[in-house]
């Protein structure tokens, strides 16, 4: 089995990297290597395909190669929410939860991650283009192997540009350095009370693996449990998996991790799937109201817990 992940050090993909690093895939049976597909919408194209089996990535990308989710569905979360942070260069003198301070500002973004910042400067009353923001690639961030939230720390503190909506790693890193002041964290209360559901980290695959697999499927979807309860009982486990994955980041993801464990659940709600949605709709990549039963694969729902 291949799995695809985008970023590979983000404490939200950690479930998926665990579940392979740690042997809990290999206890279900199943050969996996992991693999970094960036960006998210290339991981996408390759489980379309059939060079990928899954994507460990952000649930509404999966749109991005399946539209109206046709022959493709959600498995599992890998960690509940949405698991982006609107960052600014500490000279600004930005404010927690307010969004003020990206007037007139360049604020780097992923394509499809920068979607759910649109939609949330949307609805927390600011316009992009009365307003003057510019979000843009993260310079730096072409390339096979470019992990997005740690290059766009640096870009920060170069100040190639004035903010940044990426991961966790990235935040802490620039925040740690002093570069950077955190001003939205979804999870936690800031923004819009929905953004919690735009989207948030998934294992996604194909109706055909699904059909033809499916006790491969079952075992991804027991090996991420397997892999959150893990981590839930021991976050120091986390270091094994930087250790082996991104020793130059290793040293924050314990404390990453500590701070995300009430996020490691497994479960895909109807309240998520349909404000998902909702977004998703809004942003223009979906044009009708998809059935929380085609967008989930609801017949493993008992493994999730």
């Amino acid at each position: 089995m291949k799995i695809a992940v985008p970023d590979l050090i983000s404490p939200s993909y950690l479930p998926a990297e665990a579940a392979v690093t740690l042997g809990f895939l290999a206890a279900e049976g199943i050969k996996a290597d992991l693999e970094l597909i960036a960006p998210v919408e290339r991981a996408y194209a390759e489980m379309r395909d059939g060079r990928v089996d899954i994507v460990a990535g952000s649930a509404h990308s999966t749109l991005s190669a399946f539209p109206r989710w046709q022959g493709a569905k959600l498995l599992c979360a890998q960690s509940q929410g949405l698991y982006w942070f609107l960052v600014m260069r500490s000279d600004i003198g930005a404010r927690r939860g307010d969004l003020s301070c990206v007037k007139g500002r360049r604020i780097g973004a992923a394509p499809w991650v920068g979607m759910a910042f649109r939609q949330l400067l949307a609805e927390s009353g600011i316009d992009m283009q009365r307003d003057g923001v510019e979000i843009v690639p993260v310079p730096g961030s072409v390339g096979a192997n470019v992990n997005i939230g740690v290059v766009a720390a640096r870009a920060l503190a170069e100040r190639s540009i004035d903010g940044f909506w990426a991961n966790g790693m990235g935040a802490e890193v620039a925040v740690r350095s002093g570069a950077g002041t955190l001003v939205i964290d979804a999870r936690r209360g800031d923004g819009p009370k929905e953004a919690f559901h735009y989207t948030m980290a998934t294992l996604a695959t194909t109706d055909r693996l699904i059909a033809e697999r499916p006790q491969e499927a079952a075992g991804a979807i027991r090996a991420i449990v397997a892999a959150q309860r893990a981590l839930r009982d021991n976050a120091e486990r986390a270091a094994e998996v930087g250790a082996a994955l991104f020793p130059g980041e290793a040293e924050h993801i314990v404390a990453l991790v500590r701070r995300d464990l009430p996020f490691y659940q497994a479960h895909l709600s109807p309240q998520f799937v349909a404000i998902m949605n909702r977004f998703a709709r809004n942003i223009g990549i979906l044009d009708v109201d998809v059935p929380y039963d085609n967008v989930v694969a609801t017949q493993f729902s008992a493994l999730w817990s």
